[in-house]
């Protein structure tokens, strides 16, 4: 999780523009979003089988995607970029604040907080390119869903939105030419994102204690959301 919470800023730093940022950080989530679904599923941390609850989940977080994007590009136009990022950076920290508060309760599973968790997870994903797997993960963990389960689904139902934006941004932006003209930027970024994915999903399934991973889950999310509090208002530092 954090992957276009970080990626994004790390390279608007570095001095690329978002015209080339934005459908790298789609393309590289949509292909690594799928591959770390596959592993997580090969190493037991989710279950693609029929029947399974994991399924139902992915399904209900992949439709309210589609959703939540929607309602974002129909709200971005109306708020400015400090306004979205510092919601999206509070609304991280404090869910990492309840994971780590309710990290020793045995929570109910709730569909209707699974629902509500895609939908808002999305709209962050569609209004700014990040806040999406920190908010997922967590939001699982708080609907009564398995720490281990609440990674591999965020990485995967990431994946299948990713899918969808990264040929939406190609139809709007000429993308033969940019495709010819920017493959030597996107395909290392690639690359690393990709040999990352199967060693990522090996360790997750090696963290066998349910609260050590909600404790690790709990802090970084909350490291993320305060980090991206500070460079919004601090983007000089």
């Amino acid at each position: 999780m954090g992957y276009g919470t970080t990626l994004t800023p790390i390279l608007i730093i570095l001095g690329y523009p978002p015209s080339v940022i934005v459908p790298t950080v789609l393309f590289s989530g949509f292909v690594t979003g799928l591959i770390s679904g596959g592993f997580h599923h090969v190493f037991g941390n989710l279950s693609l089988r029929k029947g399974s609850s994991d399924r139902g989940v992915i399904f209900i977080l992949s439709f309210m995607g589609m959703v939540g994007v929607v309602a974002a590009v129909l709200t971005s136009r109306r708020l400015s970029d400090v306004a979205v990022k510092g919601y999206i950076g509070s609304m991280v920290f404090m869910m990492g604040v309840l994971v780590y508060v309710f990290r020793n309760y045995r929570l109910r599973f709730s569909w209707p907080r699974i629902v509500a968790v895609g939908g808002i997870a999305a709209f962050n994903k569609g209004i700014s390119g990040g806040g999406y797997g920190p908010l997922v993960v967590s939001g699982q963990i708080l609907s009564g869903h398995g720490a281990r389960n609440a990674v591999g689904i965020a990485c995967l139902t990431e994946g299948l939105i990713c899918a969808l934006g990264f040929p939406l941004y190609l139809v709007l932006n000429d993308g033969g030419s940019w495709l010819v003209g920017n493959w030597r930027f996107f395909a290392p970024v690639l690359v690393g994102a990709v040999l990352a994915a199967p060693i990522a999903s090996w360790t997750t399934r090696a963290i066998v204690r349910r609260a050590d991973l909600r404790i690790i889950i709990a802090t970084l999310t909350c490291a993320l959301g305060a980090w991206t509090l500070w460079k919004t208002f601090h983007p000089g530092a």
